[in-house]
């Protein structure tokens, strides 16, 4: 008899922005598999169970994602409860839909708790708007892992025609800025970069398009910690809204860097 499998969204970071369903599961849990972002305070809520790192790291450790799949399916079929643990939502760049698939042609039930994606949690933390009235009435979320397949998309896209977010996007941020202004984006378009959205050591640069392309730019705020690009037209109000958003304990309010 298969066990139960929970493919659950960590969310940006800070445990209390965690969804209920998925604390309750959390505590549940016999074994919680997580990924290298995931905080370590939301693993202490899975007070009973083991937890295995399968997590991976840009030019660091890596687990497979074929062995991931593997030690899923094994401890499912010892009718363990088994949390999958991923940062963010689990079908948002989470691979959550490749390991669903692998459950479900193994026979194994799953359920999925969705989590709160940064794209969206990272600009509200900075009092950036992905949507509002009169300055943007659509949104794009993309990654910038794959510097090629990111090229491709953002190659067809008009200039300030929406809200654009990419993830993922530290070590190409100079290279996806220039992109745009060589497919004629506004130079002083509103930039902004966002570091540990919801962690104690949020930071944040607020820029133009233009600076952002500088070599030298949002060099002072980048220290390797997951990052995201914000870019387009509401990106400007995140100076407006800053200094009067209340932040969570810890949090600090828009400060920005450079």
């Amino acid at each position: 008899m298969s066990g139960r499998v929970s493919l659950i969204g960590a969310g940006p970071g800070d445990p209390e922005l965690l969804t209920l369903r998925a604390v309750r599961r959390l505590a549940e849990a016999d074994v919680v598999l997580y990924d290298a972002l995931v905080d370590r305070r939301v693993l202490e809520l899975a007070t009973r169970a083991r937890c295995v790192d399968v997590g991976k790291r840009c030019g660091g450790r890596q687990v497979a994602q074929a062995a991931t799949e593997r030690l899923l399916l094994r401890l499912a079929k010892r009718g363990w409860k088994v949390v999958r643990l991923k940062g963010g939502d689990p079908f948002v760049f989470g691979r959550g839909g490749e390991e669903a698939l692998a459950l479900s042609r193994a026979g194994i039930s799953w359920e999925v708790v969705p989590g709160l994606s940064s794209a969206l949690a990272g600009p509200a933390l900075c009092g950036i708007p992905v949507t509002h009235r009169g300055l943007s009435t659509a949104l794009l979320v993309t990654s910038g892992h794959d510097l090629n397949a990111a090229r491709t998309l953002l190659a067809e896209l008009p200039p300030l025609g929406m809200t654009l977010v990419i993830l993922m996007a530290r070590s190409h941020r100079q290279e996806l800025a220039q992109l745009l202004l060589d497919k004629k984006w506004p130079r002083e378009t509103p930039a902004a970069v966002i570091q540990s959205a919801s962690l104690p050591e949020q930071k944040q640069w607020l820029g133009t398009l233009a600076e952002l392309a500088d070599a030298d730019g949002t060099g002072e705020l980048l220290d390797g910690a997951a990052s995201l690009l914000v870019i387009g037209s509401t990106v400007a109000l995140g100076a407006e809204l800053g200094p009067f958003l209340h932040s969570q304990p810890g949090v600090p309010k828009l400060a920005s860097v450079g």
